[in-house]
């Protein structure tokens, strides 16, 4: 592969967790750009902490990288990454039947076959040292034990399965965004996040760590948190938590 402009690839065998070996480059002084990539991980996880299975044959795959942002603008790179994302699993399926679900997932046909995981180091004040943005791809296999309905490209009949082309597919897309957000802000990003949202302008619930919130997903704010329109006509905005349709 030949990484993008201004990135690097590190590429492992096996690992215990792509994010967590971005994290231990990040503190040993690693370059903005630094890409980790393994064919399976010991140790993957997702949000909250829950195992994220990691066979052979699905894209595992974290970045590192340094904005010179707030940490709560960093964020935005999450859509960035989740369009990234969408686009790559687009080509490889044909372009029918992608979806967005906050805050960075990918449903193909209305199941999960990807999710990123963004964890970040602080420095001075509310500024970030180091984001790394993690990528799950389910491209062969896909777990079946999960509370959100997930699937695979290889279920959903695709036929460009080469986990390398679309990983390179992925990072590209991804080089592209972040330009974007770097000269034009997150304003496109979030309108074409919201042209391909799951629940947007429907009945949800969030399920947050102490309490869960039923409202209208109503849009999201000027950094990307889930405006939640509740019962009392009040607003509420969501930075974190999982999304759920109203009846499941």
């Amino acid at each position: 592969m030949t990484a993008p402009s201004g990135y690097r690839l590190v590429a492992y065998e096996e690992i215990d967790s792509t994010n967590t070996e971005a994290a231990r480059l990040a503190a040993a002084g690693a370059g903005d750009g630094t890409i980790v990539w393994a064919r399976t991980q010991r140790a993957g996880r997702g949000r909250r902490g829950r195992a994220w299975a990691s066979p052979p044959g699905n894209l595992y795959c974290s970045i590192l990288l340094r904005p010179d942002c707030r940490a709560r603008e960093a964020l935005q790179l999450g859509f960035a990454a989740a369009l990234a994302a969408a686009e790559a699993i687009g080509r490889a399926a044909g372009g029918a039947g992608v979806s967005l679900k906050w805050p960075n997932d990918v449903l193909l046909n209305g199941r999960k076959v990807a999710g990123c995981l963004l964890e970040s180091q602080a420095s001075a004040g509310d500024r970030l040292a180091w984001l790394v943005i993690g990528l799950g791809i389910n491209v062969v296999s896909f777990p079946a034990d999960v509370e959100f309905p997930a699937t695979s490209l290889a279920a959903e009949g695709a036929v460009a399965l080469a986990v390398e082309a679309i990983r390179d597919s992925y990072l590209a897309a991804f080089a592209r965004r972040r330009w974007q957000w770097r000269h034009e802000g997150f304003a496109p990003l979030r309108a074409a996040w919201l042209g391909m949202a799951v629940g947007l302008g429907k009945d949800i619930r969030v399920r947050l760590e102490r309490e869960t919130l039923a409202g209208r997903f109503s849009a999201l704010d000027a950094d990307g948190g889930l405006v939640l329109a509740l019962s009392d006509g009040s607003q509420r905005v969501v930075t974190a938590g999982d999304v759920f349709s109203s009846a499941a």
